[in-house]
């Protein structure tokens, strides 16, 4: 299956993010492929598209300013947020993906295997749903409250909307430890 979005994944490690739109540019809409961004091509999108993908990518770069932060990934010319946003986030080697594609490994019949060894996020309750991600159709599935759920054996996490009313810095900190248990268990 082929991954549908905006980044550049590296197989052994990186963030995938999934979200259930894409931004409404006709670049966008008819996408087949992974497209790596290019630096300033973020601000493009959130100055033609309004606030909403403003905040998708600002809490994507919040995300993974602080992973990279506290294993003390960054180099020193990266000191905010704003600054991986804009310079690594969704470009090569940045080893992160805002994916349109449905997760494939949720197509697998046998759901304990494992593509790689990212961490994969799928973004609202109501997308995963409607992914099979919910305790209906997915008995391995862990809640752990209102917001966020697991399952393990696919490296998932279902969390909130990237948007700062549905996903608010107390959460952003949940998801980051979240990523964070995840990843220890993968090495």
């Amino acid at each position: 299956m082929n991954d549908v979005g905006l980044g550049h994944l590296v197989p052994e490690r990186g963030i995938r993010v999934f979200i259930a739109n894409r931004p409404p540019l006709d670049i966008y809409q008819q996408r087949n492929n992974l497209l790596l961004m290019e630096c300033g091509e973020i601000d493009e999108i959130a100055r033609l598209t309004g606030n909403h993908w403003r905040k998708i990518f600002n809490v994507y770069a919040k995300i993974m300013f602080a992973l990279l932060s506290s294993n003390k990934c960054l180099t020193t010319d990266i000191s905010s947020w704003q600054t991986y946003r804009d310079k690594i986030l969704l470009q090569h080697n940045s080893a992160t993906a805002l994916l349109f594609s449905k997760p494939y490994f949720q197509l697998e019949t046998d759901l304990k295997s494992k593509q790689d060894n990212v961490v994969n996020i799928v973004m609202g309750k109501q997308y995963a749903a409607s992914l099979g991600l919910d305790r209906k159709h997915n008995k391995e599935l862990i809640i752990i409250d209102n917001d966020f759920a697991i399952s393990k054996s696919n490296n998932i996490i279902i969390c909130p909307y990237f948007d700062y009313r549905q996903l608010s810095n107390i959460k952003i900190d949940h998801l980051i430890k979240l990523i964070k248990k995840m990843q220890e268990v993968q090495r």
